[in-house]
């Protein structure tokens, strides 16, 4: 029997974060193991008027790709993917492994080539979805793989993923539609501002968000959700950061990143663990060097590390810098085949400064 939260959580991403019309065209992606909410949202979709398109991963589909697939396959772009991400209304991801680490030998060349491949669908994403021509929503459906990289059990991982999405609420979309208006007055003190300074025993950088604009992140992209982000002038950022949180993409793990930035562009780079994967991934272009994207977290029901970023980057109490692409809605110029998000904790001894007033301290907004 289908977990009720299962369809709560689909009534939020049909009705709250892609707001899903008459006519609108929704590709569905997921793997097997998230069938229930796969066809919660097909059902939802057909009695909002939509035209729901799965396109459903068997298992061990990736791992297959990279261990058999020549060069010419890794870079062969799925045609009706990139006929949906270029021509329909919607797309709806689920994020559904049943084997978190099934990529972790695989040559990072092969993942570069491939990356590389799929770079052209994450930009006409981007662009697309700047304009709200594309409504594209990124979430997970809980698995036992996912919850031992939580280390938890699968129904504590579960109860914790439907409570991040507030899918046990009553009434889930009125708490995001409320977390909207507070995020708001967030935004209302930052924007418009210059200088943004952080400091901590994990940080000490200054960065520029001149004529650049805050996303106000309640739902609309990812779900769970819940931050606020920008994507810094490209040439502003100094200083250097130790992100507490590992960095994961791809399938690695890479523990202990400390960077160091000058004129925006990353300058010297390590990590604890997997630093040679840390460097390849900031050659993989020009772009990757950069950061693409400045937040802050805000969602206080994710109170512990998961292992996934789509949780990991919205802990209450933390920021985070992605390296790479940035989003043009923001501003941001930056433009790169990965965009990789890398945390930080501020819940202790740190402040963030905008213009030299004091707007956070210790993991909390000061409006």
């Amino acid at each position: 029997m289908t977990d009720n939260r299962t369809y709560k959580l689909a009534e939020i991403l049909v009705d709250h974060s892609t707001r899903i019309q008459r006519g609108d065209r929704v590709l569905i992606e997921g793997t097997t193991a998230a069938m229930p909410l796969i066809t919660a949202l097909y059902e939802l979709i057909l009695t909002r008027g939509g035209h729901p398109h799965p396109m459903v991963e068997i298992p061990e589909q990736q791992e297959m790709l990279f261990t058999y697939g020549e060069d010419h396959q890794l870079e062969h772009v799925p045609p009706l993917r990139k006929l949906a991400y270029e021509s329909f209304e919607s797309r709806i991801r689920i994020h559904s492994s049943q084997n978190t680490r099934a990529l972790s030998s695989v040559d990072p060349e092969k993942q570069k080539t491939y990356q590389k491949s799929q770079s052209p669908i994450l930009a006409t994403q981007l662009k697309r979805g700047a304009t709200k021509a594309f409504k594209w929503l990124t979430t997970l459906y809980p698995t036992e793989a996912y919850a031992m990289e939580a280390e938890m059990g699968l129904r504590d991982y579960q109860d914790f993923v439907f409570s991040a999405c507030h899918a046990d609420e009553a009434d889930p979309i009125a708490y995001w539609d409320e977390v909207l208006k507070e995020q708001a007055r967030i935004v209302e003190r930052i924007e418009g501002r210059d200088k943004v300074q952080l400091r901590g025993p994990n940080v000490d950088l200054t960065l520029s968000i001149k004529d650049r604009t805050f996303v106000n992140a309640a739902g609309e992209h990812n779900m769970p959700d819940g931050e606020i982000y920008t994507g810094p002038v490209e040439d502003s950022v100094n200083g250097w950061v130790r992100f507490t949180y590992p960095a994961m993409t791809q399938g690695r793990i890479v523990e202990g990143i400390e960077l160091k930035f000058k004129d925006g562009k990353v300058i010297e780079s390590t990590a604890q663990k997997n630093e040679a994967f840390l460097l390849q991934m900031l050659d993989s272009d020009d772009g990757a060097r950069y950061v693409g994207e400045f937040a802050i977290g805000t969602n206080f029901q994710i109170d512990r590390f998961t292992g996934n970023i789509l949780f990991d980057e919205k802990i209450g109490g933390s920021f985070h810098m992605a390296v790479g692409a940035g989003y043009p809605e923001t501003g941001s110029k930056n433009k790169s085949m990965i965009h990789w998000d890398m945390i930080c904790d501020m819940r202790q001894d740190s402040e963030i400064t905008a213009d030299g007033d004091v707007i956070y301290r210790n993991g909390e907004f000061l409006v």
